[in-house]
């Protein structure tokens, strides 16, 4: 099977730290990873602080296909995404003339004053691409493998939809879930074994408390399709003979 473009996550902002700010990003992100096929394999969240950002930038950025960063490249004093990706990437940093005309258009626009700080949203790293932003206009950029976008959900999200026709996709990965009425501790042993037979299934197992007691979704995904089947056959035999074993034994797996 062929190898899967990778992707991370990087929140950028003390507000998110502080719990000021509830994150409406990475959920959303993986969502639409998922959907194109791409695995996000890594999210972090750092704070306003020159030296972290450049750091977790570059350790991304190596280690994956692509790096979606969320925050930080609005008008304020704390906002130094764009500084700092310049930074990690050894390049200068500029207004961007599209940026300062899409800017400028905006403000006249809407009646704003086109003053330093709302033009400090046009600062691009020299050799970036920008990314469109049908919601504010601000544009976000790309610089290389690296995506800035803004923080804000609403644009985030319009900055994702123009920014998906340049990625690489691969196969998209399936998901059954099975519900079974008992506890983790009772399908772990099954659960292994079956793992160690499909290693091209991940299988997982998440605990609920159900009408009837506590119950374990087991959910499995793949990108091989044929494999998945024969998992999925596996396990639900599996859960059916442990909770028959379990009622003919007298014992309560819930």
């Amino acid at each position: 099977m062929t190898k899967a473009p990778t992707a991370a996550v990087l929140l950028i902002g003390n507000e998110v730290l502080s719990g000021r700010t509830k994150d409406k990003n990475l959920g959303f992100i993986a969502d639409y990873l998922a959907a194109l096929g791409i695995d996000l394999l890594e999210a972090r969240v750092v704070a306003d602080d020159e030296a972290d950002i450049i750091a977790a930038v570059n350790a991304l950025r190596a280690r994956y296909t692509y790096v979606f960063t969320t925050g930080g490249i609005g008008p304020t004093h704390d906002d130094i995404t764009s500084e700092c990706i310049a930074k990690a990437f050894g390049v200068g940093i500029s207004h961007h003339p599209e940026a300062v005309e899409i800017l400028l258009a905006y403000f006249k626009e809407n009646g704003r004053e086109p003053n330093e700080a709302r033009l400090r949203m046009a600062r691009v790293p020299d050799g970036a691409t920008l990314i469109e932003n049908p919601v504010s206009k601000a544009p976000g950029f790309r610089m290389e493998n690296v995506f800035v976008m803004a923080g804000v959900p609403k644009i985030m999200q319009a900055m994702m939809d123009k920014i998906a026709p340049q990625l690489v996709r691969g196969a998209i990965v399936q998901s059954r879930t099975i519900v079974f009425q008992g506890g983790e501790g009772d399908v772990a042993k099954p659960l292994k074994d079956i793992q160690d037979r499909f290693g091209d299934v991940t299988i997982g197992s998440y605990p609920f408390e159900s009408p009837q007691g506590f119950a374990t979704n087991l959910v499995l995904r793949s990108r091989d399709a044929a494999m998945l089947d024969q998992a999925v056959a596996e396990v639900s035999a599996a859960a059916a003979l442990l909770v028959q074993e379990g009622k003919a034994r007298g014992w309560s797996l819930a």
